[in-house]
């Protein structure tokens, strides 16, 4: 196949990409109005942004292994049809149990589409290709994570057909079904890299319980202050996961298929990137709790103010991603820890924090794109749609670890003031940024790229 082609599907893949990371923030814009218009409790509005993590989380490895079953592509289009109607679902819903079960039914479409693009992107794109492929990934990220909630807010305000808060979600509909006319014609078909064996199914709810019992007193217990239930339940959720993997080792021994084959985690630098992806996100999910604190309630700076600086990060994201192909490895951490070590030092300056925000973006925007490359060629093909769905998994599960230690040690160090607390915090940031920085050193040299995957339709 030639090359023009295969960059035809990038947009297509990407504007799924787009859609599922901007439904991450639009909603949060959207919750005063669902609040006022479908006369919400805060349980609910709190399950209408929850619902689609959760949801999300919990699928993302039982995704990874339908994608090696069934073909990456069919995947994506199932993925991204049931996005569409999901979408319609929650613009047109009449209640806010209506909304939330419309919400869960994105976060299992958003799912089944996250593993499918990385599988595709590393199978289109070999060699350097890749890594480009892999820098507009990184891009488009940026621009949804940067666009979300102004995106949001234009939306509600502009109120288009007197749609309020539903023209969020209805706006994905129109867009989701040209991308799904254009999958057909684009993107290429890539053979499923396992044998047609079926789903484990008790394996997918043993994983599914233990993620959710993982993420959502995580998410929900520290927006209530610790509750008595989460403990019991990370507890239960370490039990199911434990389960989870004792059964994928015996099915594995029996000679039967796994939901997830384990042995993907010995494959040569797997597993050190994981953890080098998990402190990333986790580093930039702490930073976004910590601005959004420190910037309004500790330097008072109005809604409008702590946005804009909040920007610069987004904008050297944004402006860095492109270039990480080209740029030596080492270079986006040690952007990415003097970025927060000016943060440190910035005092009470917006102007300063805006400064080191901006260095701070870069160097996530210049290491995000090259990791996540390295990390998927660094797996066999036949593992390749296993190591989408844990890579997805990390990803997510790791931005709520960061959130969630970041915050603790935020809050619990308010007792002396504001800028202490943030220093403390930044602390634990930069002990991240540190990690990655010895991770990308180990490193001496990228991965050898993973040869493609086959394009031959399926028999």
């Amino acid at each position: 196949m030639s090359l023009r082609p295969r960059w035809a599907a990038l947009p297509v893949l990407l504007v799924a990409v787009f859609m599922t990371t901007l439904d991450f923030f639009v909603a949060n814009v959207a919750v005063p109005s669902i609040r006022a218009d479908l006369r919400a409790g805060d349980a609910a509005i709190q399950f209408v942004i929850a619902g689609y993590g959760l949801a999300y989380a919990a699928g993302l490895i039982v995704s990874g292994r339908l994608g090696d079953l069934y073909g990456p592509r069919r995947l994506f289009a199932a993925g991204l049809a049931l996005f569409t109607l999901a979408s319609a679902a929650c613009g047109g819903a009449p209640d806010t149990a209506a909304l939330v079960l419309a919400r869960v039914a994105q976060g299992v479409a958003a799912a089944l589409l996250a593993p499918q693009v990385l599988t595709l992107v590393g199978a289109l794109f070999p060699g350097t290709d890749r890594a480009r492929a892999f820098g507009w990934y990184g891009t488009v990220v940026g621009l949804a994570g940067m666009s979300g909630q102004v995106v949001g807010g234009l939306l509600v305000a502009a109120d288009p057909l007197g749609l309020g808060w539903r023209a969020c979600f209805l706006v994905n509909v129109p867009i989701g079904l040209a991308a799904l006319a254009l999958t057909g014609r684009l993107v290429p078909r890539v053979a499923g890299a396992g044998a047609r064996t079926g789903l484990d199914l008790a394996g997918a709810a043993l994983v599914a319980a233990g993620l959710v019992g993982v993420v959502l007193p995580l998410v929900q217990g520290r927006e209530e202050g610790w509750p008595q239930w989460t403990w019991p339940c990370l507890g239960g959720a370490a039990l199911t996961l434990a389960a989870f993997v004792r059964r994928q080792r015996r099915l594995a021994a029996t000679g039967r298929a796994p939901l997830l084959d384990l042995a993907v985690f010995r494959e040569k630098g797997f597993a050190a990137g994981l953890a080098a992806v998990a402190l990333l996100f986790g580093t930039s999910a702490g930073l976004s709790f910590v601005l959004a604190l420190h910037l309004q309630d500790g330097l008072r700076l109005g809604p409008l103010a702590a946005g804009a600086v909040c920007t610069a990060l987004n904008a050297g994201f944004f402006l860095a991603s492109p270039r990480s192909a080209r740029a030596p490895r080492p270079v986006g951490p040690l952007a990415l820890l003097l970025g927060l070590g000016l943060l440190y030092q910035a005092g009470e300056s917006p102007y300063l924090v805006a400064g080191a925000l901006l260095v701070a973006g870069a160097g996530m925007g210049l290491l995000m794109s090259p990791l996540l490359s390295s990390v998927l060629a660094s797996v066999r093909r036949e593992r390749a749609g296993a190591a989408a769905g844990v890579l997805g998994t990390v990803q997510e599960t790791g931005g709520v670890l960061g959130g969630t230690i970041t915050g603790t040690v935020f809050l619990g160090s308010l007792d002396a003031g504001w800028p202490a607390a943030t220093r403390a915090a930044l602390l634990v940031l930069i002990v991240g940024a540190l990690g990655v920085l010895v991770h990308s050193l180990r490193r001496t040299r990228c991965a050898e790229p993973a040869p493609a995957m086959s394009l031959e339709p399926h028999r």
